[in-house]
Formats: structure tokens, sequence, C-alpha cells
């Protein structure tokens, strides 16, 4: 399940723009790392950083509100979009320090620790991380959802962070940009994580974080994706499951498959089509797997002719 925001923030469902702003206001102040001392307090106001960040914005709040967490971050699914599949997914810049600012502008309750032109000013001996210790920071991990189109053929993403950098000075750091590219290979499953090495934010005697990215699939309209194999679900009638039919499939690349259904079709029978389904990642010329399930609908009447024909075929 995905995080609730407003729970984040203390808040109910029903908060209005200035309560989100009021909550946001005295927990950020609160859990700053400057004046909180617990081991969590980093994570603490990141989170608040970004619940803030989704809420106060109204179309990012109108898409957490109807599709949740996961609708925010994967995209608006085809029935809810419009000429493309999926609509852009939201990734938080992971800068807690810049949402306080643009927050707080020039009235910034730790303007102490900043200097004249708002970079951060780096206190002596590694300020409040300790003296000269090189430590790296915690991982930063985020979800990267894809579609199983994106995972079938491969595909580049590019993902835009902003983090703090040094200045040439070695006293002061600003906030930069950097596009960090993805090159995604056909067959990746869910849970592949990708990892850049060092690319978090710099700071005196820290090594900065590394940024790993986890492959999340998006929900399809038609498959369900099983380890290499896909499945699917189509609807026959009763007569043709015992009978046997043809049924029809659009693969993820396009083709339409016409199979041929010869057995008699229960509750419980899949089909198997060979060779139709995810490609392999050691051999993306080898494909898993199409599996066939079937939702078998029954007559609402029947005429005692009818009743008459059945009782003979299959009872008799």
């Amino acid at each position: 399940m995905g995080q609730d925001y407003y729970a984040v923030l203390e808040l109910g469902r029903g908060a209005t723009d200035a309560d989100i702003k009021k909550a946001y206001r005295k927990l950020a102040l609160k859990n700053h790392p400057l004046k909180c001392k617990e081991p969590w307090a980093p994570e603490r106001f990141r989170r608040l950083a970004e619940a803030y960040d989704v809420l106060s914005d109204p179309m990012k709040k109108g898409i957490y509100d109807k599709f949740g967490e996961e609708g925010l971050k994967g995209g608006i699914p085809l029935e809810f979009g419009g000429e493309n599949p999926w609509t852009a997914g939201y990734v938080f810049h992971n800068n807690p320090d810049k949402v306080f600012r643009e927050f707080f502008g020039g009235d910034n309750p730790f303007a102490e620790f900043f200097a004249e032109d708002g970079s951060e000013l780096i206190l002596p001996f590694g300020g409040l991380r300790g003296r000269g210790a090189m430590k790296q920071d915690p991982p930063i991990v985020r979800d990267l959802y894809l579609s199983l189109e994106d995972l079938f053929y491969g595909c580049t993403k590019k993902i835009k962070i902003s983090r703090r950098v040094m200045n040439e000075d070695g006293q002061t750091s600003t906030i930069r940009d950097k596009i960090l590219t993805i090159d995604v290979q056909p067959g990746w499953k869910q849970g592949t994580r990708i990892t850049f090495e060092k690319e978090g934010d710099q700071g005196p005697n820290v090594i900065p974080a590394d940024i790993t990215f986890v492959v999340q699939e998006k929900l399809h309209p038609r498959f369900k994706r099983t380890n290499d194999n896909l499945a699917c679900v189509t609807t026959i009638p009763l007569g043709k499951a015992l009978i046997g039919c043809t049924v029809d499939v659009r693969t993820l690349d396009g083709r339409l498959l016409n199979i041929p259904i010869n057995d008699i079709v229960d509750p419980k029978y899949c089909k198997v089509v060979p060779g139709e389904g995810m490609p392999l990642l050691q051999d993306p010329r080898r494909r898993g797997d199409l599996l066939i399930y079937f939702n078998i609908s029954f007559p609402k009447k029947l005429t005692p002719d009818k009743k008459m024909l059945l009782k003979s075929a299959l009872l008799s």
C-alpha cells in the first residue's frame, strides 16, 4: 500500500490548502535536522517535504486523491488518460531543503545556517556532521514505474534530479539539476535495481549517497506478468467451452494471434501458447509463454427444447 501523504502531515483527507501549509510549517520546523537531533529526523524531514510537494500542487493532489501513490508515480492508466496510454509519473526531486527554502522564502527561521547569497554555509570541521569523519550518506531508494511495453521492448528513461553540489570555494553549496539516464533492458522484472553511485547531495566530510531506482510494473489493461510468462483472460460462451472455438489475442507487439481451443474448457483450464510471453533477460530472442485463462459465460435462460437437447447430449 502506498504512503499516506495526509497522515505524514498529520491531517485528514478533508484538509484545506491553509491546513496543509500550517501543518508543513509546524512539522518542518519541529523535525528539521538542524534542530532535531534524532537519527530519523532527515528521513522524516524528507517525507514531510514530499507530502507537501504533492498536496500543495492542485494537479498532483487531484491525481493522488483519486488514484493514490501508485497512480501519481506510475501514471494514470489508459482509460483515464488522453492521447498517451499513461501520463508521466511523479518523481520527488529528493531535495527537502529546496521545499523548505521555497516555503519560508526570505523569512527562513534557520537563516543563520546560510550565506548571504542563499547557498548553504559549510561549518568548519564538518559542521554538524562531526569532525573530519568521512561517512557516506544512506542510499536513496525510489520506485521506477514501467509499463509492460517498456519491459518488453526496452527503452530509455531520463530522470531529472536536484542535488546539492559544492561550489569552487569549498565552503558553500548550491542546488543543481542533473539528468540520470536509465537504459531499460528487455526482460527486466519488478524489483530490478539500478544504482547511480555517489549522485546524492555533496557536502564536507561526507560521501554522497548512492541513488537506487527499483523497477515497479504498471498495471496493464490486458495482461498480468508472472515471471517470464504473460497471462490474460478471455470470455467465451458455454457452448464454445464445450465444443471448441478459436480465440483472438492481441500481443504486446501488436500481432493478432488466432488460438484454436480444441479441449473442453472448464473453469480451471489454461491454454499455454509457447514463446509468446516476455523476453528472457539472458537471451531476449527467447520468450516465456502466454497463458490464456477463460471466463465462461452461461446463458441466462434456455427454452424447453434446448433443455431437452442438452439433456439428451449430456446426460444420456
